[in-house]
């Protein structure tokens, strides 16, 4: 056989693209050639495979070798293909033969349809570790369920902990070859351990006075709602948004594996592997980059937006983030997802998060201040204001204006826990997963219509209000989402015309305060 044809794959963001490995071995002047758009990390592959294989004691064939990675069109990186070259080298020679069961058989090469292979050969023909071995083996057992994942021991360790998908693990290019024969088995595959991240969460009773700000955060919680926060310097804006993952149900299994992948792409860190039923909560600095928050790079990582999958993004001084950076959240909180665009690459990362903001009513933070005097002009005030695009406020589905309150007696009651809250946060979203199999905020188009119907006077309710301010069809739906998790709150079939009234007096803090 001088032709062979084995299965990999690259990483494009969150998505496996399969890679198909040809490798020809015809006659001509000795050469090691590949084509298919590949990097300079997987062209210095030829260097590296060629010792592997002279080191691990087989013979490189003094021919004319030429290696295509189809499709031509992705670009390919790292040296994940190491691993499948040198064993398709090795087959299109003739050196990879089957063991046979009769002494007089006639040696055949082994099938390595069934088999998806990644990972990186030193000199000596060792196996060595492949990046994102968590995203590779989810990818794998999602489009490839029938194959084997042939990976280094240490990738495999933290792949196995993908449920369903099957899993190989090789040291070496010579026991690779020895497991394809059939002569070994491989290595048997134990879960990496792993690392528990501090699980400390803040808790409502904590938060004095400000009802208006606790009940939004209740209602946020119960249907993945956005949520702004505004008012002076002090009166608990980041304190509220702190106790919202607190407020959370844990993650499930598949949400605890999405939000592994994510982070173990931003870090590369292949040692460890961390999975934790708390919701992510990611609160990136006002003066974060572009890059840094929706993902970038040389080598495409996810940025905060996708580090905050399934959980909580907070971003406190949110008129003092760069313009673009603001503009960027827009698809994300319609989608749940972002799209990274390069010249020659698109990556699309998950991106389905809560998003928290808080600002301040003016640059120095006292407009409106019942005590404190505002030294901003009117100019200023407008200008900071304007900062956030109409279309964005759209996206944000529940404002809260959070007044100065005077100094609290210390003696009064415990105000309610996030134990108690979280309880019937839990109900509402029970009641939302047995009615339409999502939360109220996921809900777009014809399942809106369907599963949030008004009642006849609720309905009058808010269009006249809709015609009185002006609201485009996008601020109607997002009324109606909240709306109907007010009800499933207050733990009633109907949405009501006081539970519209509730989800518009929200929005009307946008109107009436001054944002």
């Amino acid at each position: 056989m001088s032709l062979a044809i084995l299965s990999s794959g690259v990483l494009l963001g969150f998505e496996l693209i399969p890679v198909r490995v040809e490798i020809h071995v015809g006659t001509g002047l000795p050469s090691f050639t590949i084509v298919g758009m590949p990097d300079v990390g997987v062209r210095e592959s030829r260097e590296r495979v060629r010792a592997a294989i002279l080191n691990s004691g087989y013979s490189f064939p003094a021919a004319r070798i030429t290696v295509n990675l189809a499709p031509a069109d992705i670009p390919k990186d790292s040296g994940r293909f190491d691993l499948a070259i040198a064993l398709g080298v090795l087959l299109a020679s003739g050196q990879l033969q089957r063991e046979q069961s009769t002494p007089n058989a006639q040696a055949e090469p082994p099938d390595l349809d069934p088999y998806f292979f990644a990972g990186e050969l030193s000199l000596t023909g060792a196996v060595v570790v492949v990046g994102n071995a968590l995203a590779l083996a989810s990818g794998v057992q999602q489009q490839f369920p029938q194959k084997t994942l042939v990976l280094p021991l240490a990738s495999a360790r933290i792949a196995a902990h993908v449920p369903g998908a099957k899993i190989a693990a090789v040291h070496s290019l010579p026991h690779a070859v020895q497991f394809l024969c059939g002569v070994e088995p491989a290595e048997p595959v134990q879960k990496s351990p792993l690392s528990v991240p501090p699980q400390h969460l803040a808790c409502l009773s904590e938060v004095q006075g400000q009802q208006q700000g606790r009940l939004a955060l209740e209602y946020a919680a119960s249907g993945g709602h956005s949520l702004l926060f505004s008012g002076p310097p002090g009166v608990g804006k980041s304190m509220l948004a702190q106790r919202l993952p607190g407020l959370l149900p844990p993650l499930d299994s598949q949400q605890q594996l999405d939000v592994a992948i994510v982070h173990q792409m931003q870090s590369h860190a292949e040692s460890s592997l961390q999975l934790t039923a708390v919701p992510p909560y990611r609160a990136p600095h006002h003066s974060c980059s572009m890059a840094a928050m929706v993902g970038g790079g040389r080598v495409i990582r996810p940025g905060e937006i996708s580090l905050a999958h399934h959980g909580v993004l907070f971003m406190d001084e949110f008129p003092e983030f760069d313009r673009r950076v603001l503009e960027s959240l827009r698809e994300p909180l319609e989608t749940g997802e972002i799209l990274v665009s390069r010249i020659n690459q698109r990556c699309r990362f998950p991106a389905q998060f809560q998003l928290v903001a808080a600002m301040n009513p003016c640059p120095c933070g006292y407009f409106g201040h019942k005590q404190l005097l505002c030294r901003c002009s009117a100019d200023q005030v407008m200008r900071y204001q304007r900062k956030l695009s109409g279309p964005l406020l759209d996206r944000i589905d529940l404002f809260v204006a959070l007044p100065y309150e005077p100094q609290l007696n210390v003696a009064m009651a415990t105000p309610e826990g996030s134990q108690s809250v979280r309880q019937r946060v839990l109900r509402a979203r029970q009641k939302q997963k047995e009615r339409q199999g999502c939360l109220n905020a996921h809900l777009r188009g014809e399942t809106l219509q369907r599963y949030v119907q008004l009642a006849t006077d609720a309905e009058q309710l808010l269009s006249h209000a809709a015609q009185k301010w002006n609201w485009s069809l996008r601020v109607v739906h997002r009324i109606q989402r909240v709306s109907r998790t007010i009800a499933d709150v207050a733990e009633s079939t109907e949405t009501q015309a006081e539970h519209v009234a509730l989800a518009m007096q929200f929005r009307y803090q946008m109107h009436a305060n001054p944002l």
